[in-house]
């Protein structure tokens, strides 16, 4: 099996390749990789760089230390420094020039994603695994719609890609109740397509990736395309309208104390206003 090797190292994130697959992998690890305004750049310029490689045949989304991706990082503002007119964090703009373009670029990708997933996986970081073809995980991790906690609404393409999997009750379970769904829960219930053990984890994956990228790229590509126009035709209007309603969300009193109450650890007290 070839060894993946690192490709090009951005600030954020590794590029790796091993003969036709490559590997994206997150690497902030010491933040449970959650997802800043340097990420987005940088998993955007790879997204890009697989996508105009045409000795790239099968990529997978993967991530260093013991989270796949913690979501949206608050330490760096809710909109990553974007305002509006009067001040207010501007996440409906945020969303669409710094996370669409990555959730969109690896949906719309004329090559295979898998999406390897370890540890925790929360809120946008959830968008970026579920937006992948085939989604793995060991047992240990866990997928998390956590936007509710402090007063937002699921985006990043969460409230298409969710329902399409499991059905719009369980969609509703995660996105309104904000619990943690274990990695065998989520196999069980279609949201994933499957678990394997820790220590057969990544040779597994790279098995998988060898496979798909030596195969027939025009049939996975034609695939995809089926399945993006009968299940996901109405994406960009669903990335559109999360987006619209976020920006509602995060001009509210709620979402304030959601993220206060997140930086002092303590419990929300929401007032529904």
């Amino acid at each position: 099996m070839p060894k993946f090797e690192i490709e090009t190292e951005f600030e954020t994130v590794n590029l790796l390749r091993a003969g036709g697959a490559a590997k994206i992998e997150l690497n902030r690890p010491d933040s449970l990789n959650a997802w800043n305004g340097q990420m987005s750049k940088d998993l955007f310029a790879a997204v890009e760089a697989v996508r105009d490689d045409d000795d790239v045949r099968a990529v997978v989304i993967a991530a260093t230390g013991r989270a796949f991706c913690s979501g949206a990082d608050l330490k760096d503002g809710a909109a990553g420094g974007l305002t509006t007119p009067d001040g207010k964090p501007d996440l409906e703009r945020a969303l669409h020039e710094n996370y669409h373009p990555v959730i969109t670029g690896l949906r719309n990708l004329p090559k295979p994603v898998i999406s390897a997933v370890q540890g925790p996986c929360a809120g946008v970081g959830l968008s970026l695994a579920l937006c992948a073809d085939l989604v793995y995980a060991t047992p240990d991790a866990y997928f998390l719609l956590a936007f509710v906690n402090i007063g937002l609404v699921p985006d990043g393409g969460s409230s298409a890609f969710i329902p399409a999997r499991v059905g719009a009750a369980r969609a509703a379970e995660m996105a309104m109740l904000g619990e943690r769904v274990d990695a065998i829960k989520a196999a069980e219930w279609g949201l994933i397509n499957g678990t394997v053990e820790r220590d057969l984890f990544d040779d597994w994956i790279d098995g998988l990736a060898e496979r798909l990228a030596s195969g027939p790229t025009l049939s996975y590509a034609g695939t995809k395309r089926q399945i993006n126009s009968w299940v996901y035709g109405s994406l960009d209007a669903q990335l559109a309208l999360e987006a619209s309603i976020q920006q509602e969300m995060v001009e509210s009193a709620d979402f304030a104390e959601g993220v206060l109450a997140f930086i002092e650890k303590r419990e929300t007290s929401f007032t529904g206003r």
